[in-house]
């Protein structure tokens, strides 16, 4: 009788480029969080949530670290090149995904979504008619281009013909985000929900 041992596949890691100049995505063929996005802007809001981004923020060149799904997309200080810290990061990620270190902590996606519905707007009839749409007009034409180029796009909140959303990962501080979302985003959401007269970003 043969006993069956799992066979442990290992970790392959490779970069892929993004339109922010100052931000790299590191995609791997582990699975690193499914349940949500994860956006930290400074060791601070890691240290509470995230191991493997509180050791990314050790190092003195990561300025933020975004998780999802399969990768890891890191923003660099600006006074550094990648030519000299990209394999440097590809090797910590790589080591760290191996040892089985955990990512996340237990209760970050709960949490995170407690804050959301803790933030819930009421709106009125029409409004809220006119957010669900918004929603959809996101998550089907919006979100997989963002997530495409290691970045995350949320809805915030809508008022008077004004959407507001939150861009985290690739797409936060990135010089082409204003172009993308002006004449990309607003222009669609207008096209298609007429009561939408602008589309801002805020920080989240």
């Amino acid at each position: 009788m043969t006993q069956e041992t799992a066979v442990k596949h290992p970790v392959t890691l490779y970069t892929e480029q993004t339109p922010n100049p100052e931000t790299l995505k590191f995609v791997t063929n582990r699975m690193l969080f499914a349940q949500n996005t994860a956006d930290f802007r400074d060791a601070e809001a890691a240290k509470e949530w995230s191991p493997m981004a509180t050791a990314l923020f050790e190092l003195p060149y990561v300025k933020g670290v975004y998780i999802s799904n399969n990768f890891v997309t890191i923003s660099k200080e600006f006074n550094y090149d990648w030519a000299d810290i990209m394999l440097k990061l590809k090797s910590f990620i790589k080591e760290y995904i191996e040892s089985e270190k955990d990512i996340l902590k237990d209760g970050y996606a709960e949490a995170k979504a407690e804050e959301k519905s803790n933030d819930t707007i009421n709106y009125s009839e029409d409004d809220a008619a006119i957010v669900v749409k918004i929603k959809e007009l996101i998550a089907t034409y919006v979100k997989p281009a963002v997530e495409m180029d290691g970045g995350n796009i949320e809805f915030a909140s809508y008022n008077e013909g004004v959407v507001s959303v939150v861009l985290q990962g690739a797409c936060s501080g990135c010089p082409s985000s204003t172009v993308t979302l002006k004449s990309g985003i607003e222009g669609m959401m207008k096209r298609m929900i007429p009561e939408v007269t602008e589309v801002v970003a805020i920080a989240g």
